[in-house]
């Protein structure tokens, strides 16, 4: 499957497939400010663009959000996403608890409103589920 580089830096690389429109990204290390806004926004522009629904974070490497990050994605980001067509989302938890806790109070409030999510542990089981989606 091809794949385009959409962002490629020491933060985060994040990608788009264009035969399943899924986006993609893996921090490369604990990510939070600009750099991480960075690689939402860039997502969401190529969301809009080629009307992708999918998203697979590898959030492995990263940790606990700053509060302001969290609010930001959760309150704005989010919100621009899902009125862009954003309907699955897989995640790779971080290996740090403290953002797995993070994670996991973001994953509660996505799955009370609904939205299909799912936590893998293995990043190409999670890709094969997006593929398997519409």
């Amino acid at each position: 499957m091809s794949r385009q580089t959409l962002l490629d830096t020491d933060y985060a690389t994040l990608w788009y497939y264009p035969e399943s429109k899924i986006i993609r990204h893996i921090y490369h290390k604990f990510i939070h400010g600009q750099h991480f806004r960075d690689v939402l926004e860039k997502g969401l522009e190529t969301m809009k663009e080629h009307g992708a629904n999918k998203w697979l974070s590898d959030d492995r490497k990263n940790s606990a959000l700053p509060t302001e990050d969290l609010v930001w994605s959760t309150t704005d980001w989010s919100v621009r996403c899902m009125q862009a067509g954003w309907k699955h989302w897989a995640i790779i938890m971080p290996d740090k608890t403290a953002g797995q806790l993070t994670m996991n109070r973001i994953l509660k409030q996505y799955i009370e409103t609904g939205f299909s999510v799912q936590v893998f542990d293995d990043p190409e089981e999670a890709m094969q589920w997006l593929e398997s989606l519409s």
